[in-house]
């Protein structure tokens, strides 16, 4: 989720000040790096309605854009810092690090490189690395302060013993070495004329030492901002603990992309007025600004998310909603588990239709929509809820009215036809009202409560008509069936 919404200011930000908004695969950790994660990442930021200007399916002006493409461009660099004083090569071991990690830390410091390889003359390390020996390139750290203006936090500012002489590039540039995040994400930066860097503040520790990269190349580096961490319910770094947490985690459960956007952007950021929730994604860049980003952490609150996509739910094309529940209905062995055909998408339309006031998310379709695929008759007259309406001698009253003149239809029940056989019946009983209308949901549903009769008719008359894998039980059968479950008289 921190990704996602820092991928989302970015493009909002972008979007706003009609820039460039620039999609750049970091894959330099090469044991972490895999073409999968990078399909998914893809995906996902598609989903979420983001788009990019370049990338490394959109090329553009200052491609590639995987960093494991642009190699070649970070070793000239490091060469560059290397020949001009800038930077050394390392020849320190592992094992050699470790050891001096331990002993700052048994004399109380704080562990740091101590620089020996720092004078070595150039000329015995470049002999060193000609002869095959593995080595890292150091950046020389001069003293002083690496300071900037955060566009979120305001000042910052940190003491370059802090930084010390970090590593650039791994292995040795000469030796195949992959650069360094802190290094390569500069050049990139720089050669890609990046204005403005928005990322988390898990960060905020990287920049000094990419100031110091600038520094020694003579760069002027691009505005940073920094976003505040996003916490999960107990106020703790959100994670997998917590729930979902991945956006392809959120559109299994049925989260639409444009709610959790909406949700996502109000984390840490707060429209002008301090009030609207609800924005569409043309009032979000509209009302977009680096100023209203908060400095404290936001704290995600799934309640909060699911409210935002009921609302989306509300406001959606029923038609999209349904290709969407069918993937739903497919799994919980409703649908078949193929492309449904145009009837069946029409059918799923009505479903979702006299559900959708039930659901937080699309996943809980199937459990709302479950009276309509799981009609046991007999269940229903052996439960304690249910089954007073086969004990209860008014209701039987009205079912034994009821039920014969929907038999006696030979048609399909219309609610039209429902309508007037319940005012006879009415009429027939003097029931009305919960009196008249619950034994006959009961009969037809099993349950005390659920969707509308007025849409469930049609939905288990049409669907009856459909080959599904769970058959959809039409009007007469289910009441035929619960005329014989309940013994009741005449019906």
């Amino acid at each position: 989720m921190g990704n996602a919404r820092t991928a989302l200011f970015n493009w909002l930000f972008a979007r706003n000040q009609r820039g460039a908004f620039v999609l750049r695969i970091e894959d330099t950790d090469i044991e972490r790096s895999e073409d999968r994660y990078e399909a998914q990442l893809i995906e996902d930021l598609k989903w979420l309605g983001l788009d990019w200007d370049e990338g490394p399916d959109k090329p553009g002006p200052f491609g590639p854009y995987r960093q494991s493409e642009r190699q070649d461009v970070y070793r000239g660099y490091a060469t560059q810092l290397i020949d001009q004083g800038h930077a050394y090569f390392c020849f320190c071991t592992p094992a050699d690090l470790e050891a001096e990690r331990e002993a700052a830390l048994k004399a109380g410091l704080q562990p740091r490189y101590s620089g020996r390889c720092r004078t070595r003359p150039r000329e015995e390390a470049a002999r060193k690395v000609a002869a095959g020996e593995p080595a890292a390139v150091r950046l020389k750290v001069e003293g002083g302060t690496f300071a900037w203006n955060d566009l979120v936090h305001g000042p910052v500012s940190f003491a370059s013993d802090v930084v010390a002489d970090f590593i650039m590039v791994r292995s040795g540039v000469h030796s195949g070495g992959h650069p360094a995040y802190n290094f390569a994400v500069v050049i990139d930066d720089h050669l890609m004329e990046i204005t403005h860097v928005i990322r988390g503040d898990d960060h905020i520790s990287n920049t000094p030492r990419q100031l110091a990269v600038y520094q020694a190349l003579g760069w002027t580096p691009p505005a940073f901002a920094h976003l505040s961490t996003i916490l999960g319910p107990d106020r703790t770094r959100l994670s997998k603990r917590h729930g979902a947490t991945s956006l392809d985690s959120f559109r299994r459960q049925g989260i639409l992309p444009e709610a959790l956007g909406n949700y996502l952007a109000l984390l840490g950021w707060s429209p002008g007025d301090g009030v609207t929730e609800i924005l569409t994604r043309q009032e979000l860049v509209a009302g977009f600004s680096l100023a209203h980003i908060t400095k404290s952490p936001a704290v995600f609150d799934y309640g909060k998310l699911h409210w935002f996509n009921r609302q989306y739910l509300k406001q959606a094309p029923l038609a999209r909603l349904a290709e969407r529940a069918a993937l739903f209905l497919a799994e919980a062995g409703y649908l078949a588990a193929r492309p449904p055909g145009a009837a069946e998408l029409a059918w799923v339309e009505r479903v979702v239709d006299a559900t959708l006031k039930n659901l937080d998310t699309l996943r809980q379709l199937p459990a709302a929509a479950r009276v309509i695929f799981e009609y046991s008759a007999a269940d229903a007259v052996r439960d304690e809820e249910t089954g007073q309406a086969a004990r209860d001698p008014g209701s039987r009253e009205v079912l034994a009215a009821f039920i014969p003149k929907v038999l006696a239809l030979g048609e399909p029940l219309s609610y039209e036809k429902f309508r007037e056989i319940t005012k006879t019946v009415q009429k027939e009983t003097g029931k009305k009202g919960k009196d008249l209308f619950h034994p006959i949901r009961v009969a037809l549903t099993g349950a005390v409560s659920g969707p509308e009769l007025e849409k469930l008719i049609p939905i288990f008359e049409e669907g009856s008509r459909l080959e599904l894998p769970r058959r959809v039980k039409g009007c007469a059968e289910r009441l035929r069936e619960f005329a014989a479950a309940a013994s009741l008289n005449g019906a």
